[in-house]
């Protein structure tokens, strides 16, 4: 039977966590263990740890020894894992209760090295999620990682630990997409990865932390373009509108300057029109979105962006 081994860093998530652990504990799949790294909480997270722990042998706790969420995971994942598969799951998403089970089946395959679901966002209850990822068709390629990464979150991804370990893991130095950085890698070695077309998880979509900061994520995508260099590719004039798209999106979303979101959108449109419009009612909501955002009551625009 495949043993999945979880993977969950957790910073100050005493509000989340438990809610999170739950939805684990109630999954229908039930040959796996949890292994959560503690990165220096300071509120509730490490008393609600050691009650789960205690609750329930399969999760343990331990203390991370270095810092940052890519040390945690290779901590958890490299280090401390026995199980066929390592799966991530942060401190704040939660999983439909088939998650695992779905896996399983498709991990039956033993062509498959990683796998990955779709991802439905919200905010304060997940009941209430109407904006769903979607899961193209056929193998994850590195253009796919370089447009609207399917994958999505780190939540969202499963992985054989041969494969896993080949890679060597994250990048420990990389704040802002490390994870797209390590996709690139899985992929560019060869690695197989499949997309289930069927909701596996629920992201919350946050206001605060690393991914508000967008200049920032501009950055990191900078060095993951580099990795993506390493094995012959580059992003198309497409992919960069959809990613510039996704940026104004995320900038509306947050409210935080009005004018990044417009900035974004030109930016996407300048690279490539066709590529900015290749979803049409994302593109021109965005763009409409980009235009009036000062006019654009800020929870309504939440609402619209928060994918």
């Amino acid at each position: 039977m495949t043993r999945f081994s979880i993977i969950i860093p957790c910073y100050n998530a005493a509000g989340t966590l438990s809610e999170t652990l739950r939805s684990i504990a109630n999954q229908t799949y039930d040959a796996w263990d949890v292994i959560c790294i503690d990165d220096g909480s300071t509120d509730a997270t490490c008393d609600i740890l050691r009650n789960a722990c205690a609750r329930d042998p399969r999760i343990c706790f331990i203390k991370n020894d270095g810092k940052g969420p890519s040390r945690a995971r290779n901590l958890g994942a490299l280090s401390v894992a026995q199980g066929d598969i390592v799966a991530f799951c942060d401190a704040d998403d939660i999983w439909g209760p088939d998650k695992l089970a779905q896996l399983a089946d498709c991990f039956a395959d033993q062509e498959v090295d990683a796998a990955y679901g779709q991802i439905a966002f919200f905010q304060n209850d997940p009941a209430k999620a109407q904006v769903f990822s979607t899961v193209p068709k056929g193998p994850l390629t590195i253009p796919m990682l370089l447009g609207e990464n399917p994958v999505c979150t780190m939540s969202n991804i499963a992985v054989r630990r041969a494969a896993l370990v080949q890679t060597q893991g994250f990048d420990e130095t990389m704040v802002h997409n490390e994870d797209l950085d390590w996709l690139i890698r899985l992929v560019g070695g060869g690695a197989r990865v499949v997309g289930i077309d069927i909701c596996q998880t629920w992201y919350r979509s946050s206001n605060n932390g690393l991914s508000a900061d967008l200049p920032a994520m501009m950055q990191g995508r900078k060095a993951a373009l580099f990795t993506a260099a390493r094995f012959g590719q580059t992003p198309s004039r497409k992919s960069n509108a959809i990613f510039f798209r996704y940026l104004a999106r995320r900038a509306l979303r947050l409210g935080q300057n009005r004018g990044l979101a417009f900035g974004f959108a030109l930016r996407g449109l300048i690279s490539s029109p066709a590529g900015f419009f290749d979803t049409p009612r994302r593109g021109l909501f965005t763009l409409i979105g980009a235009v009036v955002a000062p006019a654009l009551p800020l929870r309504l625009s939440r609402a619209l962006f928060s994918r």
